[in-house]
């Protein structure tokens, strides 16, 4: 068995036993947390000192050598075989997965193909488990970790990673479970339209329509006011589809046994009819307005 490292939150090493392995000093962290981030591959010295020392004016007059006493005191923590010399700087000795922030990469990539894939159940189990690695901001214990290019792609992943957890739950027929989160996503993001479309539908589902439409409204409105532009596709159809559920409960309220009942008969059925097409005419009313050619 070999060493597990920590880098989401505070950073954590723990033994082939599981036992959490004590790391005494911020410079020894923000050491491992920058080792950590290579994945096993080689750093340069020069790069591990620019990450370690990045929030003080000037790194040490010798950098190599303060570098390798912190290296023996991460050694000493973690054992000689953790840490290995190579020319021109060192290497973690670990796997990709031994480490959390890539686990969680891994897990999310496969939960997000789970999702695609239409196994809602699965992905729900994947992200479920990439998301529980989170304790704490990314790269917390290594100076400018915030800017790190690791730890901003891994902010992203995090986000990308809420939204599938909670299209999933929509997909698992669980729209109101998903909603606070959607909507707490969407206010950080407002024009993001495919998020904002999630958002609307789980409305949708959760026969929640009156305030589904008017979410829609206010994302057209602020596309409007802020690029100029209107409502993509996905959202323009799931409006017409909101339309249309109204004109279908308003019908059914007028006449409860509006629906016909077929008829025998030996015509055949006309292929251009529109009868039962009310998400259709419901978007070509909302086209036709905006465009000379539909």
């Amino acid at each position: 068995m070999t060493y597990r490292y920590d880098v989401l939150g505070t950073t954590r090493a723990f033994g082939p036993d599981g036992a959490e392995v004590p790391l005494s000093g911020a410079r020894v962290r923000a050491l491992l947390t920058a080792l950590a981030a290579a994945a096993g591959r080689p750093v340069p010295v020069h790069r591990l000192a620019a990450q370690v020392w990045d929030d003080v004016p000037e790194a040490p007059a010798d950098e190599a050598a303060a570098l390798q006493a912190l290296i023996g005191r991460l050694r000493k923590a973690l054992g000689g075989a953790a840490i290995e010399s190579v020319p021109g700087g060192y290497r973690l000795v670990a796997a990709r997965d031994d480490i959390d922030v890539f686990r969680f990469e891994r897990l999310a990539a496969e939960g997000a193909s789970a999702l695609a894939a239409g196994d809602g159940a699965r992905a729900a189990v994947l992200l479920d488990e990439a998301l529980a690695l989170w304790r704490g901001p990314a790269l917390a214990d290594l100076p400018g970790g915030d800017t790190d290019p690791l730890g901003v792609r891994a902010r992203r992943q995090l986000t990308e990673a809420r939204r599938a957890r909670l299209t999933a739950d929509v997909r698992l027929g669980r729209p109101e479970r998903a909603l606070p989160g959607l909507a707490a996503l969407a206010a950080g993001a407002p024009l993001d339209e495919p998020l904002q479309a999630t958002r609307i539908g789980a409305l949708r589902a959760a026969g929640r329509r009156a305030e589904a439409l008017q979410a829609y409204e206010e994302v057209r409105a602020l596309l409007a006011d802020r690029l100029g532009t209107g409502p993509g596709l996905e959202l323009r159809s799931l409006h017409a589809e909101l339309l249309a559920d109204d004109e279908n409960d308003a019908r059914r309220h007028r006449d409860p046994a509006a629906a016909p009942a077929a008829l025998p008969g030996n015509l055949p059925a006309r292929l251009t009819s529109f009868v039962g097409r009310e998400s259709e005419l419901a978007l070509l009313s909302v086209e036709l307005p905006a465009r000379r050619l539909v």
